[in-house]
């Protein structure tokens, strides 16, 4: 009779085991670069590389085609993704502002108080020390690609080497080491592929017997929309230092002063052997430029070449410290309780409107890479076009986590949509604000509306409303506010616009 009690008992304990174990909290891996454009990410149909490791978490997970940031600068976004909320809202409008106020609600202050290790590696950027977590080491300020320096809890030290190796090296370090009894955070944020795009010696001759296809608007001259697009001082064609930009670390004769004022300071942190390597692949090339060098609208295009195969070859060693990641997760036993996260800050203009860098509401700046690989709850093979922003990231990690949101975040948390794509009940429009004004690349403050066809933008401090019917004119070419035909579309984007800016309680516009 004992017996047949002890089996009874155990029969029943069985399938509260199997409950607790499958309530175990997960563990979190956020990877975070910095203006990684989405049209160079495989998963986001690339026509100009390949990212089979980044590609590896969407066809194991999700991909969001529809992913915005709220101000499509360095550190703001990170302060967005931190608080959940706008701009306006967490104080840290421009990456002259600072420092972040850390002592408000950040979601790894949740976290940690609910049990979670919490680590942050890589690129900080907002002017003040981590709050939060149990470790951290960060770049100072933009940080190094090469031979970087880290601050930690303990002081600064410089480690010799490639910054998105580094980087994930000190990260893969922290999980060994962690106590493997509690969940974790790992917020692992790459400097990579910021400028000025200084690859990895490994890759530095990787594209250079291809030509990049040129995106079709490299010479947009600005017009048929807002007159303060022209005023813009981030063109391929003009803004670019030969050797600062372009690695052109000689006398260039026919270029003006200021297109040799700044200097290269990745080459001039190398090693001498670091040099030797860069030289062998730099330095034939940069002759055979200057011994012939192209004018006119053949000199954008070389312009365009050296920046978008740099930029590339930084995007490559991301893609392969992503696999680094993912496969210390599956050699560990970690893949199927852990949820992870690859975004960056914003996008980035890769020749698009002429352009580089970002700011702009136009759609290569606006949208964001957002990919998530969440075994058990997020299908393989998912592709989303629900609207999602960076502020839903922080509701987010709190309800993966069990926690409790707090009622001053403005983001909704993307479980709901994560676990069922196709659910009815979701935003129709998100908002965006951009606050520098003028500054090194000459964008002004703007606002705007974007829905699943619309976009509205509102250049506020000088030049009025942009309208763009995103099916009709992907690329934004023309400004349709002022066509009869959309006179009752432009009234309904104004109506959105005044009602998020109730929604998220912004405070009357300033010039």
């Amino acid at each position: 009779m004992r017996h047949r009690w002890t089996v009874l008992w155990l029969l029943l304990l069985i399938p509260v085991l199997r409950l607790s174990d499958a309530a175990e909290r997960p563990n979190i891996v956020f990877i975070f670069t910095d203006d990684h454009a989405c049209q160079s990410i495989g998963a986001y149909g690339s026509k100009i590389n390949k990212t089979p490791n980044i590609d590896r978490i969407a066809n194991e997970g999700a991909v969001f085609l529809n992913s915005f940031c709220a101000n499509s600068i360095c550190g703001p976004s990170r302060a967005c993704v931190l608080t959940g909320k706008h701009s306006h809202k967490n104080g840290f409008y421009s990456n002259g502002r600072g420092p972040f106020d850390g002592s408000q609600f950040t979601f790894p202050k949740v976290l940690q108080k609910s049990g979670y290790q919490t680590a942050l590696i890589g690129k900080w950027h907002l002017n003040s020390d981590p709050t939060g977590f149990d470790h951290w080491e960060i770049l100072p300020g933009q940080g190094s690609y090469y031979n970087p320096q880290f601050i930690g809890q303990t002081g600064r030290r410089q480690i010799e080497g490639y910054c998105t190796t580094i980087t994930t090296d000190l990260a893969l370090d922290w999980l060994r080491q962690r106590d493997d009894k509690k969940p974790f955070l790992l917020m692992c944020q790459h400097k990579a592929p910021h400028r000025t795009w200084a690859p990895e010696l490994k890759h530095l001759t990787r594209y250079e017997d291809v030509d990049i296809p040129e995106p079709a608007t490299l010479f947009d001259a600005w017009d048929n929309r807002s007159e303060t697009l022209a005023g813009n001082a981030m063109s391929i064609d003009k803004h670019f230092y030969y050797d600062y930009d372009l690695k052109v670390h000689l006398p260039v004769p026919f270029a003006a002063a200021r297109e040799q004022r700044l200097k290269d300071g990745e080459y001039r942190r190398m090693t001498p052997a670091q040099k030797l390597v860069w030289d062998a692949a730099f330095l034939p090339r940069n002759q055979a430029f200057l011994a012939n060098p192209p004018t006119g609208k053949d000199l954008v295009r070389w312009k365009y070449q050296r920046y978008i195969k740099n930029y590339l070859r930084c995007i490559d060693s991301v893609d392969e410290n992503v696999g680094r990641v993912l496969d210390y997760l599956d050699e560990n036993g970690l893949t199927e309780n852990t949820i992870v996260i690859y975004s960056s800050d914003q996008g980035f203009y890769l020749g698009e409107h002429g352009w580089y860098d970002k700011r702009w509401m136009f759609e290569e700046s606006l949208k964001m890479p957002f990919l998530v690989r969440w075994p058990g709850h997020v299908k393989a093979g998912t592709r989303s076009e629900k609207l999602i922003q960076n502020i839903d990231y922080a509701s987010t990690f709190l309800e993966v986590a069990g926690a409790e949101v707090p009622p001053e975040v403005q983001g909704t948390s993307l479980v709901p949509v994560l676990e069922n794509p196709t659910t009815a009940e979701w935003r129709k429009s998100i908002y965006y604000h951009y606050y520098e004004h003028g500054g090194e690349h000459q964008v002004p403050r703007h606002e705007g509306v974007r829905n699943d066809r619309y976009k509205l933008i509102n250049f506020y401090s000088n030049d009025g409303f942009d309208l763009y019917d995103l099916k009709e004119d992907p690329a934004e070419m023309v400004d349709v506010s002022d066509r009869a035909a959309y006179s009752e579309i432009l009234a309904t984007m104004k109506e959105e616009l005044t009602k998020l800016r109730k929604q998220y309680d912004l405070p009357p516009l300033k010039k």
